[in-house]
C-alpha cells in the first residue's frame, strides 16, 4: 500500500478532522539541548497532535518504530535507524531518495500494523501519524508508548512537515541535527527559487499530478496549494495551476483528463511515478494517455512541457525527499 491510495479522491480511506498539534513542555526543552541521548536520564514530556502528554521516562528514545514513512524518513534524516518499519518493500520503493540505513524489523502494512511484531521488539517509542486508525492506536498504546503526529495539513503543509521533524528530534535528543536539517532545506529553496528565476520561470503555472488506470478509465489526481509538493512548489515562485478543491490533510484532488482542458496553455505539467509503476502510469509515452485525443491536443503537451520527476522521491516525506525534488524540478525545468 502506498499513499497513492490514501485520499478520499481516490480510496477509502478517511481523513480525520484533527487539529495539528506538536509541542513540547518547557521542561522537556531544558532537558534536550541538542542530542543529550539517553546518558541524560532525565524525563522527557511530548504534547502529541491531540493534546495528549507523552512521557519518555528515560530521555530521548533510541529504539524507534514508526508506522509511517514521512516519520521514518525524519529518523533516517536525523540519524535514528527505526528498529520497526511499516512496508519497508514499499519505502524502498517509494522513498528511495532517502534510504534506509539499517535492517528495520518489517510490522506489517502502514495501515494495520501487527501489534504483536511491535510489542516484540520492546520498543523505547512507537512514532504514529493520524493516518493509523484509533483502534490500532489504542492497542498499541496499552502495549508500549505511542506518539501520534498530524501527518498532513492543507492549511500550512511545509509549516507541518517542519512540525513533525521537530516533535521527532526532541523525542530522539536529535535537535542540532533538525536545525542543520532545516537551514539546509530553506537553502535549497532559495537556490533552487534563484535558479528558476534565472531561467525566466519565476511566477510561471505548474500542475503536479499522478495518475491511475482503473478499469481502462484515467484518473488525474492533481496536487493543489494545500500538498506538500504544492507549498514547496510555492515557495520555489511557482504558481498552482489547479482550479480543484483538495481535501483537508494533503492537498490533493480529482479529475479526469477533460479536467485538463482547464489548465493554463503555458502550464508545466508535472508528474511522478516509479520504473515498476510505468504500465498503470497513464503520462509516459506508451501510457493509456498516448492515443487520447484530448491529451494529444493540450498545448502544453504539444509544446513538450511534460516532465517526469526522479523515481523515490515521497511526495508526503520530509526534507530529504523535498530537497530531492526542488533538484529534480529544476533540473527537468531549466534543461
Amino acid at each position: 500500500m502506498r499513499r497513492l491510495l490514501l485520499t478520499a479522491a481516490v480510496t477509502t480511506a478517511a481523513t480525520l478532522t484533527l487539529a495539528a498539534c506538536g509541542t513540547t513542555e518547557d521542561a522537556a526543552d531544558d532537558d534536550d539541548k541538542g542530542g543529550a541521548g539517553k546518558g541524560a536520564a532525565q524525563p522527557i514530556t511530548l504534547t502529541d497532535y491531540t493534546g495528549k502528554k507523552v512521557t519518555l521516562e528515560d530521555g530521548p528514545a533510541e529504539k524507534v518504530v514508526a508506522t509511517e514513512w514521512n516519520v521514518v524518513e525524519h529518523l533516517i534524516s536525523l540519524g535514528v535507524d527505526p528498529v520497526g518499519v511499516a512496508d519497508v518493500k514499499g519505502y524502498n520503493t517509494w522513498d528511495s531518495a532517502v534510504p534506509l540505513t539499517n535492517e528495520p524489523k518489517e510490522i506489517g502494512t502502514r495501515g494495520e500494523p501487527s501489534i504483536d511484531t511491535i510489542a516484540s521488539l520492546n520498543p523505547d517509542l512507537v512514532i504514529a501519524t493520524n493516518d493509523l486508525p484509533k483502534s490500532a492506536v489504542k492497542q498499541l498504546s496499552s502495549k508500549t508508548t505511542v506518539l501520534t503526529l498530524r501527518s498532513a495539513d492543507a492549511s500550512d503543509p511545509v509549516g507541518q512537515m517542519i512540525e513533525n521533524l521537530d516533535l521527532v528530534a526532541k523525542a530522539t535528543g536529535t535537535t542540532e541535527q533538525a536545525e542543520k536539517l532545516k537551514k539546509d532545506f530553506d537553502a535549497k529553496l532559495r537556490e533552487g527559487k534563484q535558479a528558476l528565476a534565472d531561467a525566466g520561470l519565476d511566477g510561471a503555472n505548474i500542475a503536479f499530478a499522478d495518475g491511475y488506470v482503473v478499469s481502462n478509465q484515467v484518473s488525474v489526481r492533481p496536487f493543489t496549494g494545500g500538498s506538500l509538493i504544492g507549498g514547496v512548489n510555492e515557495r520555489l515562485g511557482l504558481k498552482n495551476a489547479w482550479d480543484v478543491e483538495g481535501d483537508k490533510d494533503y492537498g490533493l484532488g480529482s479529475t479526469d483528463v477533460e479536467g485538463l482542458t482547464k489548465l493554463p496553455d503555458d502550464v508545466q505539467f508535472v508528474y511522478i511515478a516509479n520504473d515498476e509503476d510505468d504500465a498503470s502510469t497513464p503520462f509516459t509515452k506508451g501510457g493509456e494517455l498516448a492515443d487520447n485525443s484530448v491529451w494529444k491536443s493540450l498545448p502544453f503537451v504539444k509544446a513538450g512541457d511534460v516532465h517526469r520527476m526522479d523515481d523515490g522521491i515521497w511526495m508526503f516525506g520530509g526534507t530529504g525527499t523535498m530537497t530531492a525534488y526542488v533538484d529534480s524540478l529544476v533540473g527537468a525545468l531549466t534543461k
